[in-house]
C-alpha cells in the first residue's frame, strides 16, 4: 500500500469541507486548495485560467474541475436559457397570453360588406320613417309633409335597391331570393318586405303627379283615379315601413359577428328610432312650421329610441361594448348623439322659424347617416379582434360550469 494514500486522502477531505464553506460564504470566488505538502499550488489552467485544484502529485481530477465551476458560477447556465431556479438566474415566467388564432388567421372572418351597405342600412331606415310621416300628413290634411314624405320614401328605396343589387353582384340574385318564403331567415323576410315596400311606395308617389296630368283621355282617367290608388298605397307602404326600419337590426343581429349578436335586443330599437328620427328631418326641411307638427312629434321619438338603444350597446355588453366606444365607430355614435339632441332641440325650441327648423332636420339627417355607419363600423372591428370572440365565450363557459357546479376543468366522474 502507498505511504501517500492516507494523505491524499486528507487533502481531498479539506478541499470538500473549502468548497462548502465558500459556496455558502462567498460563491462566486475562486479558490485556491493547498497542496499536498500545506502550500497552495495556484497553477494556471492550460486556457489560462486559475482551477485552483490541488497539487497532490501535480495532478488534479476531471470530477472536481466541473464541481469547482459550477460553484464559481451558479448564475451562468440559468442566464444562458432565460432564467430557472437550478442555475440560480431569474424565475422563468409565462408570457402573457395573446388572442391570435391559427397561424395567425383571426377567429372570424370579418365581414366582407363594404361602405355601401351601411349605406344601405340608413336608406332603407329613410325610406321607412319618410311613408310614416307621408301617411301623417295624408290622415292630417297637410299636403306638403305628405309630398315630402312620399317623394323621399320612393328616392330612398331605389337608392337602397341599387346598394342591395351592388353588394350581390347581379340583381339575379334578389330574384332567387324569391323562390322562398323562410320566417326563420331575416334575409328572406327582408327580401319579401322590400317586394312588398317597394310597389305601394312608387304607387303612393307616383300619384303625387296627378295634378300636372290632363284631364281628358286615358291620361285624365288615370290622373283621376291616382289619388285613390295613391291613398290605399300610402297606408300601405306606412304599414310596412316598421318591419322595412328593423328587419336590418334583426339581420346584423343574426350573424356570428360579436358585438352586433350580442346586442340583439338594441338594434331593431335604434334602427327604428333612427329611421322615425330621419323622417322627422325630412318632414322638418320640407314643411313650413305651422304644418311641420307631426314631423316634431316623431322627432322626439325617434331621438328617445335611438339615444336609449345607443346608450345601451355602449354600457350593457360589457367587453362588447369596447368597439362601438372606441376608435371611428365611438366618434360616430356621439356625434349622432349630439346631433339627434341638437336636432330635437331645434325642432321643438324654433317651431316658428323655418330656417331653425331646417337646420334641426338636416341635424336629424345626420345623424341617421353618422349612427348607421358607427353601428356598421362597431361591429366590423369586433369581427376582427379575436378578444371580442374568446373572452365572452370563456365567461360563458364558466357561468355554464358554475351553473352546474362543476369544477374549473371537468367534472368528476361518480365514486364506484
Amino acid at each position: 500500500m502507498s505511504p501517500q494514500r492516507p494523505e491524499v486522502g486528507e487533502i481531498f477531505r479539506r478541499f470538500r469541507d473549502r468548497l462548502a464553506a465558500d459556496a455558502r460564504d462567498r460563491p462566486t470566488a475562486s479558490t485556491e486548495l493547498p497542496a499536498a505538502n500545506g502550500e497552495s499550488t495556484g497553477l494556471p489552467a492550460a486556457n489560462g485560467e486559475s482551477t485552483g485544484l490541488p497539487a497532490a502529485n501535480g495532478a488534479g481530477t476531471s470530477s472536481e474541475v466541473g464541481q469547482q465551476r459550477r460553484t464559481a458560477e451558479p448564475g451562468r447556465r440559468g442566464g444562458r436559457r432565460g432564467g430557472g431556479r437550478r442555475g440560480g438566474g431569474e424565475e422563468l415566467r409565462v408570457p402573457e397570453a395573446e388572442f391570435t388564432s391559427y397561424y395567425g388567421r383571426p377567429i372570424l372572418k370579418a365581414p366582407v360588406w363594404k361602405w355601401d351597405i351601411a349605406a344601405y342600412l340608413f336608406t332603407g331606415g329613410l325610406a321607412a320613417g319618410s311613408s310614416l310621416l307621408a301617411a301623417g300628413g295624408q290622415l292630417t290634411g297637410r299636403p306638403a309633409l305628405r309630398r315630402a314624405g312620399r317623394v323621399t320614401a320612393l328616392a330612398a328605396v331605389s337608392a337602397s335597391a341599387v346598394f342591395l343589387v351592388k353588394d350581390l353582384g347581379r340583381p339575379a340574385r334578389f330574384h332567387h331570393m324569391l323562390r322562398v318564403a323562410k320566417l326563420t331567415s331575416p334575409m328572406s323576410v327582408g327580401t319579401w318586405i322590400l317586394t312588398a315596400y317597394g310597389p305601394a311606395a312608387g304607387v303612393a308617389a307616383i300619384a303625387e303627379a296627378a295634378g300636372v296630368l290632363p284631364r281628358h283621355g286615358l291620361l285624365g282617367l288615370a290622373g283621376r283615379a291616382l289619388p285613390s290608388a295613391g291613398h290605399v298605397a300610402g297606408l300601405l307602404a306606412a304599414g310596412t315601413a316598421p318591419a322595412l326600419a328593423t328587419y336590418t337590426g334583426v339581420l346584423l343581429a343574426d350573424t356570428a359577428v360579436p358585438s352586433w349578436h350580442e346586442a340583439y335586443p338594441e338594434l331593431p330599437v335604434i334602427f327604428a328610432g333612427s329611421a322615425l328620427a330621419s323622417g322627422a328631418g325630412v318632414g322638418l326641411l320640407a314643411a313650413p312650421p305651422a304644418h311641420a307638427g307631426p314631423a316634431r312629434r316623431m322627432a322626439v321619438a325617434g331621438a328617445a329610441l335611438e339615444l336609449y338603444g345607443a346608450h345601451r350597446v355602449e354600457t350593457r355588453l360589457g367587453l362588447l361594448s369596447e368597439p362601438y366606444r372606441l376608435g371611428s365607430p365611438g366618434r360616430l355614435l356621439r356625434a349622432g348623439r349630439m346631433l339627434t339632441a341638437g336636432g330635437v332641440a331645434g325642432a321643438l325650441l324654433g317651431r316658428r322659424s323655418r330656417l331653425v327648423g331646417a337646420l334641426s332636420g338636416a341635424a336629424l339627417l345626420a345623424a341617421s347617416v353618422v349612427t348607421r355607419f358607427g353601428i356598421f363600423y362597431g361591429g366590423v372591428a369586433s369581427a376582427r379582434d379575436p378578444r371580442y370572440t374568446v373572452v365572452p365565450q370563456r365567461e360563458r363557459a364558466d357561468a355554464r360550469r358554475t351553473g352546474m357546479d362543476l369544477p374549473s376543468d371537468r367534472a368528476a366522474p361518480p365514486a364506484m
